[in-house]
């Protein structure tokens, strides 16, 4: 490629005309900085990585200015062309000149760039060297890899470690650099950014699905193992200053990565087909404990911080995916539930060690312990590591451990910022609520019949700080820019980008936030564009994920405008409507303001004839609205129980779970009862008490509680229809809250009877 002339057409001097003493000359492509020595399109690119603020030799466009006593600055660069390299030789450096700049000028401009042009190559590939030894390390930093794949990604690791004296080398150096081992270095880091990901999920994702999709992770790991094989296979070792020793390493471990590339080694078989069985069985099929019980051992998730680790993962998965988990999270997630309500009821009856004990009267008030009543024991998991009592509103730090809200906030306000149980620097002050962790307590409280605890009221002023990086922070001013533009193309492609940024992590949440993008969103919700309208609720409830968020979207007035989306939207649109009120109406007080806005009929219409994933996201918010005794009426009167009973007798039965759990909520509210009654609900109960799930056991009993509780017409009902054996099953080999709503029927039917029996003798 020619060199392009360095004057601008309106400067060029004409044929034959003499260039005058003093000019402004356009230099274009020059080199502005001295990291931009950049050579090839690899290390143009990791220019603004490196170092940012830095300008690439051929992206920038500076301007000279000359007087007649000479250059007030002297040019430090010369005009390259794109895809040229930088020439450090005199003579070719005289080629790369700017014309018309006088004789006593030229040396001083050839002398200056060989001088920078030098010391930047140098800056520039010491930095790239110490990016790559600081991935190594970050990715050697990484343990506690799942059982399934610990060795192949120790392996992965331990090799990549071995490396480190080469990039130490390599940075020491102050010889020249061939532009393919620049190039190779810029690919390398690439795929140790790979590489990371790859193993950060080996530590922290899901067990199961480590089982169930092992090809597709083994498949990523040869992927990556052959991208770091190919890098390193393009470094001409020949070529670089390194000892002997180092470079017979490299040979070692690049021998090591070939053979990796084919090696498979064989899975755990008996684990994966006892995990396929379970994920094809339908939710209310009965597992065989033997099953569960080698299933719990083997993915080592026998205790209760098990199971939260592992919520938790599916969680951040189902995050990842934009709140769409796809029918195999779903079954994964219903696997889960069976392993868990196992493991729960195997430890009900164990006693734990006396050195966990940390004992909690019950809600009778004594703390005597005898046969029918124990004083109860906190779980570790449950206790704060801090104030070491339980939990009311447990949040998740950056390193994963989970604390009491208002403990780790004095923390973090005396000036600390390191994590109080492992000591790690926190990489963020961002609080996230720990929901699984806060359902398994209240769970936990209401087997053993104590007062759940609540979490104190949302409305008060919570501090977080974003730590999103400064380029997406300027990428969300220019989206807030297009949302605001009033043209529907761009307001259609900005609510799409952010929505997809809200999605990425809880830092970009807390920015998009901050920088007061919510109103934004909220006015786009009322728009006819469909799509605009579909991508505004759905960033809405990526950025509800983040607790302090919440309340800017409701005090946003953003609730009206999610109903409308509930009631004309797509049905994408209302599915990711049903879920953001759900994510809302986690917050007590927003469950009054929610169903005072009319989102209740909707999402009743929803449950009714919507997909099965707009279903379930009708169910949960249906039943966390539903907690508040107020709304119960209000989904009554929109016809949710003929819905609910429509869904325990469809064929499939994949709402059941859902379905018993909102009757049992509705069942303690005069009209609920009335209306499930008036629905010839009690067959049906019947029948789930007898063969369903024990879940759905339980619930069934407890829907039965109140109904036989307001008319002894129920009970002669389900006298007659034989519910006297299961309810003795239920209450002998069923879960604690299904024994104790068993033998409450128990009681009320033979009370029932034996008033028949007095009344036929009299």
């Amino acid at each position: 490629m020619p060199t392009p002339s360095l004057l601008s057409e309106e400067r060029r001097p004409k044929q034959g005309a003499v260039n005058p003493p003093h000019t402004w000359a356009n230099v274009g492509h020059v080199l502005t900085s001295p990291v931009a020595m950049a050579h090839s399109q690899s290390v143009c690119n990791l220019t603004s990585r490196v170092f940012p603020g830095s300008t690439c030799m051929r992206c920038a466009t500076f301007s000279l200015k000359w007087s007649p006593a000479g250059p007030r600055r002297p040019p430090i660069a010369s005009n390259l062309a794109h895809g040229k390299l930088a020439r450090t030789s005199h003579d070719k450096v005289n080629r790369f000149v700017p014309q018309g700049l006088s004789p006593e000028v030229r040396p001083l401009f050839s002398a200056r760039f060989r001088e920078r042009a030098m010391a930047a190559a140098v800056d520039a590939r010491g930095a790239l060297a110490q990016r790559v030894i600081d991935a190594v390390n970050e990715i050697a930093s990484i343990s506690g890899y799942r059982s399934t794949i610990k060795k192949q990604y120790c392996n992965l690791a331990r090799r990549l470690k071995l490396l480190t004296p080469l990039f130490e080398e390599i940075k020491d150096s102050k010889e020249s650099m061939p532009e393919g081992t620049i190039r190779a270095l810029a690919s390398l880091l690439e795929a140790l950014g790979s590489t990371k990901g790859l193993l950060r999920f080996g530590t922290e994702g899901s067990k199961i699905y480590m089982v169930l999709e092992r090809e597709q992770i083994m498949n990523k790991c040869h992927e990556v193992t052959s991208r770091l094989e190919q890098a390193l296979s393009g470094i001409s070792y020949e070529n670089l200053d390194i000892s002997d020793e180092v470079k017979e390493q490299v040979e070692l471990v690049l021998g090591q990565f070939r053979r990796a590339k084919g090696r498979v080694d064989a899975p755990d078989v008996e684990l994966y087909e006892d995990l396929l069985a379970l994920y094809n069985q339908s939710s209310d099929t009965t597992s065989d404990p033997a099953v569960l019980r080698r299933l719990a051992e083997k993915l080592e998730l026998m205790k209760i911080a098990d199971l939260k680790q592992e919520s938790l993962a599916l969680h951040e998965m189902v995050c990842a995916s934009g709140g769409d988990p796809g029918e195999s999270m779903e079954r994964i997630s219903m696997l889960l539930k069976k392993i868990k309500d196992f493991v729960q009821t195997e430890n009900l009856d164990m006693d734990p060690p006396a050195s966990e004990k940390n004992f909690l009267p019950s809600s009778s008030g004594q703390s005597s312990v005898d046969d029918n009543q124990k004083t109860q024991v906190i779980p570790d998991d449950f206790r704060c590591p801090i104030s070491l009592e339980l939990m009311k509103d447990p949040v998740i730090v950056s390193t994963g451990q989970t604390y009491e809200r208002s403990c780790i906030e004095k923390w973090l306000d005396a000036g600390h910022r390191t994590c109080p149980k492992t000591q790690q620097t926190l990489s963020s002050t961002t609080l996230t609520p720990n929901y699984v962790l806060r359902s398994l307590i209240a769970q936990w409280c209401e087997i053993n019949g104590i007062e759940p605890p609540k979490p104190p009221s949302s409305s008060r002023p919570t501090k977080t700080n974003s730590a999103a990086f400064p380029a997406e922070c300027a990428q969300i001013e220019l989206l807030l820019r297009k949302l605001a533009s009033g043209n529907p193309e761009e307001q259609r492609s900005a609510a799409g980008e952010i929505r997809l940024l809200a999605k990425r992590n809880a830092d970009n949440r807390i920015a998009i936030a901050e920088a007061g993008a919510i109103p934004f969103l909220v006015h786009l919700l009322s728009t006819p564009d469909s799509r605009i309208q579909e991508h505004a609720v759905t960033a809405l409830l990526n950025l509800s994920i983040c607790d302090e968020n919440k309340g800017n979207i409701v005090s946003s007035g953003a609730v009206p405008g999610i109903v409308h989306v509930l009631r004309t939207g797509s049905m994408e649109a209302r599915e990711n409507a049903a879920a953001t009120l759900f994510s809302l109406s986690v917050v007590d007080e927003y469950k009054v303001i929610i169903g005072s806005s009319g989102a209740i009929p909707p999402l009743v219409l929803l449950l009714n004839e919507g997909t099965q994933r707009g279903k379930k996201d009708a169910a949960t918010a249906l039943f966390n609205l539903c907690i508040y005794q107020g709304n119960k009426g209000k989904a009554v009167r929109a016809g949710i129980v003929p819905t609910l009973m429509k869904l325990l007798t469809e064929p499939g039965g994949a709402m059941v779970d859902e379905a018993l759990a909102v009757l049992a909520i509705l069942a303690s509210h005069t009209e609920g009862r009335a209306a499930i009654g008036a629905a010839k609900a009690v067959p049906v109960l019947i029948e789930f008490i007898r063969i369903g799930s024990p879940r759905n056991k339980e619930n069934a009993a407890a829907v039965l509680v109140h109904l036989c509780a307001g008319g002894s017409h129920h009970l002669l009902e389900a006298n007659e229809l034989g519910i006297m054996d299961p309810l003795v099953e239920l209450a002998q080999n069923g879960t604690d809250r299904g024994k104790r709503k068993a033998a409450q029927l128990l009681e009320r039917l033979s009370r029932f009877i034996e008033q028949q029996q007095e009344a036929q003798v009299q």
